[in-house]
């Protein structure tokens, strides 16, 4: 700190050419501070205005006015937005700080009221009346002022840390004016109303505003204390707990009562032993160890410290012996507990010989995407088997918490750690085979992303140093088998995926489910009936019956349902003792199970123009999509219906130029599109679809609907058109050409560029259709379209 000398000066030829008269005074406006006679205050001014005045009075040695200003707000203030009454004060010191602040020194001196301002002055200048302090003596004033006396050395005796120096000057006033101001400039009050106790002249109110001041102060400040002495009562009460505790703690032990916890932390620390932990666990073991040691019983973090305890003893930290896979064992299990799926199971034996072949090797994990119901849980659990390991399934769907895989830190309250650690411990191994089931399901919500946490779970080069959060140690995922299932790839982040090799399953054929539903479905459900082999049988004609007409899906829970609705009513007549033994056949499906809820509707729907049969992919497999279209008079606009997406439409308007471009060669007379409005409808209206491959099956629905011929009822196609005619290739080939199988379809119509997907088709599908490739859209109006004298006999029926 420096003294004027080194403070900032103004400009002196400005200075001397203003001069100051004799009457006025230099005015330094402050914000929420009121300076009161007889007080000496400090003051920081940082307005160059105001340092200009401060500056000018320190030159000249003159008096200075205080006023508060009314907006402590205002940057800079006017002689408006002041109040009219202050303080005169003598600038005792002036301080230049090294960052270049300036502060004043001042000392009170008598109060003034401000009559005007001095107009054109570089700071605030104005003529003052100086107010002279009431020298007035009564026995009122007198007791007044001993009661303000006692009131103020309270307030100062209350207050924390009180300076002594404060006490022994409001003992020493002898003054009420004086004891009223210096009592008001160090109570902590609103500087509105320190200022309304300076703006009151009359002695008399201004001790009994003083006086009403500190008195709520002091109830304050002792309400205050009271709260302080309690709270340090609490702590001393708990203090003085705790060391009863340590000392009864002795007492036991000296008397041979306190064996509990000791014996309790030798097993701990002989368990720690025992679990064959990393040394970098171990060591954190043994140092919560030492902590739940020094513990009291009662204390709270001691239950946390013991579970975070039982986690680390009890998770598999040591690899057991891994038995030799047995291949041609391998390939029985497979073959025992899935039909059909031969390619799948061609890839999971070659997964399982690199596995034998190289034990420590860095297995790729497997991604079994296919739609509900065919059997993807059911072939981790063969693989498992096949290995002879344990097996554990995680569901991921809905988990929208990054701690759900990482784990909670063990600061929160009902910490736990991560799914993955918890399955581990589940299995009791830490070579199990985990299945991580809907990985496509997880969401992503304010806690965090689980799909970026499960990055490292399933990284072969990261997973050896996994470290979830509750353990705080890393723990070795390299040696579990770790299987995924999804419905869709679509939901599933890029660089997760890429982590994954998709292995995908189609949906079954109608063979393929009347197979399962003997071989496993039927016998699954008459064990969960309480049913015997002697008791019930379904005839391989019912079951047929109950895949054709009652379930339409890729997979098989719902047929196996219905089985089970079925062997319900056997049970029901076994149970009241009508028959002992039942055989159902197609005849007793439709008592038992209601009217067909699916008929083949395929002809009905194709018998008149204008009506073509497409092949969609859903999440649940294939499905058999029809493409209705109609003319009605109008202007040539294109109507479009059945919730299609922006691609679908696109598709629609693509197909109607195409049709528009090759009117001539198709014999279509070029007026009916201005005349005629056309409709394209897609049912099943409240289900969304998208995707550019019912572009041939709407060419061919218009095609048809314009040349008055009708589409081959036994007929379904896919794929993406180009505005040159071009067929384009489609995904989803498989799950489509299945969907053609079970649906009874004799023909199915594919771009030629989708061979490749040829060997995909399941032979049971192939053997049942006719492919046709396509390359343009020429050969499909080849291939598909009536005659037209067929055509018209068709409409006529």
């Amino acid at each position: 700190m420096s003294q004027n000398n080194g403070a900032s000066r103004p400009n002196r030829s400005s200075d001397q050419a203003f001069a100051i008269p004799s009457d006025a005074l230099i005015i330094v406006p402050v914000r929420n501070t009121v300076l009161f006679p007889g007080v000496v205050f400090p003051i920081t001014i940082g307005r160059p205005t105001s340092i200009a005045a401060a500056q000018q009075a320190v030159r000249e040695q003159r008096q200075i006015g205080i006023l508060l200003q009314r907006d402590p707000e205002l940057g800079d203030p006017g002689p408006d937005d002041l109040h009219r009454v202050g303080t005169i004060a003598n600038i005792v010191r002036y301080i230049t700080g090294p960052d270049e602040s300036h502060h004043i020194v001042c000392q009170g001196i008598q109060r003034m009221r401000v009559l005007d301002f001095l107009p054109g002055t570089p700071y605030l200048v104005a003529r003052v009346l100086h107010i002279p302090e009431p020298a007035t003596s009564s026995p009122e004033i007198e007791a007044r002022f001993l009661n303000l006396q006692r009131q103020a050395i309270e307030a100062a005796q209350l207050l924390p840390q009180a300076p002594q120096e404060l006490i022994a000057v409001l003992q020493g006033t002898t003054s009420p004016s004086t004891l009223a101001d210096l009592a008001t400039s160090y109570m902590d009050i609103k500087p509105q109303e320190k200022q309304e106790i300076l703006e009151t002249i009359d002695l008399s109110l201004r001790m009994e505003k003083v006086s009403r001041h500190l008195a709520e102060r002091i109830e304050v400040l002792r309400l205050s204390n009271e709260i302080g002495q309690q709270t340090k009562a609490t702590f001393d009460q708990r203090q003085r707990e705790a060391i009863l505790r340590e000392q009864m703690a002795t007492i036991q032990r000296q008397l041979g009562e306190g064996e509990g916890k000791a014996q309790e932390v030798a097993e701990l620390s002989e368990a720690i032993a025992k679990a064959n932990m990393p040394a970098e666990a171990e060591s954190q073991a043994r140092k919560e160890l030492r902590r739940y040691e020094r513990m009291p019983d009662g204390a709270a973090e001691a239950g946390m410290v013991r579970s975070y305890l039982d986690w680390l003893i009890e998770l598999p930290w040591s690899l057991p012996e891994q038995k030799p896979i047995d291949i041609s064992e391998a390939r029985r299990i497979l073959d025992e507990d899935h039909y059909g799926l031969e390619k799948i199971k061609s890839r999971i034996i070659e997964f399982l010989a690199v596995r034998k072949l190289a034990p420590g090797g860095k297995a790729p994990i497997l991604c079994f995407v296919g739609p509900p119901g065919v059997g993807k849980t059911s072939l981790g659990q063969s693989i498992a088997r096949a290995m002879a390991r344990p097996f554990v399934r995680v569901s991921l769907g809905g988990v929208h918490d990054e701690a759900e895989i990482r784990g909670h830190r063990r600061t929160y309250i009902g910490a736990l750690p991560g799914n993955i650690i918890q399955g581990i411990k589940k299995a009791g191994a830490r070579n199990c085979v985990m299945m991580l089931d809907e990985i496509d399901k997880m969401g992503r919500g304010i806690q965090g992303d689980p799909s970026a946490a499960m990055l490292e779970v399933l990284d072969p080069e990261q997973n050896a140093t996994f470290r979830d959060n509750y353990l705080g140690v890393p723990f070795d995922l390299s040696h579990v088998v770790f299987l995924t299932t999804a419905n869709m790839l679509d939901t599933i982040p890029g660089p997760l995926l890429d982590r994954m090799e998709v292995i995908s399953l189609a949906g079954y054929t109608e063979d393929e489910k009347l197979e399962i539903a003997r071989r496993y479905l039927v016998r699954r459900q008459m064990e969960a009936n309480g049913l015997k082999a002697e008791q019930a049988e379904i005839d391989p004609d019912a079951l047929r019956l109950i895949i054709r007409s009652y379930t339409r899906e890729a997979g098989v829970r719902n047929l196996e349902r219905e089985i089970g609705k079925a062997l319900r009513n056997v049970a029901v007549q076994i149970a009241e003792g009508s028959t002992d033994r039942v055989r159902l056949s197609s005849k007793d499906i439709a008592t038992i199970l209601g009217p067909p809820r699916f008929e083949n509707e395929i002809a009905m729907r194709t018998s008149i123009p204008g009506v073509a049969t497409g092949l969609a992919w859903t999440p649940v497999g294939g499905d058999i999509l029809f493409i209705e279209a109609s003319r009605v008079p109008g202007k040539g606009r294109l109507i479009l219906t059945g919730q299609l997406g922006e691609v679908m439409r696109e598709s629609a308007q693509a197909a109607l130029t195409l049709v528009k471009n090759r009117a001539s060669e198709l014999g279509i007379d070029p007026t009916l599109f201005g005349q005629n409005d056309i409709h394209v409808h897609v049912p099943a209206g409240a289900t969304p679809k998208d995707g550019p491959s019912a572009g041939v099956a709407m060419f061919t629905a218009l095609a048809s609907l314009l040349t008055n011929r009708t589409v081959r009822s036994d007929t379904a196609m896919t794929g993406e058109i180009s505005l040159r005619g071009l067929v384009l290739p489609v995904g989803g080939i498989k799950e489509k050409v299945v969907a053609a199988a079970a649906a009874g379809l004799a023909r199915v119509m594919l771009p030629a560029r989708n061979r490749r997907d040829f060997d995909d088709i399941p032979p049971s599908a192939r053997s049942k259709l006719e492919f046709i490739w396509l390359e343009r859209v020429d050969d499909a109006i080849a291939a598909v379209l009536e005659a037209k004298s067929q055509a018209a006999t068709a409409a006529a029926e």
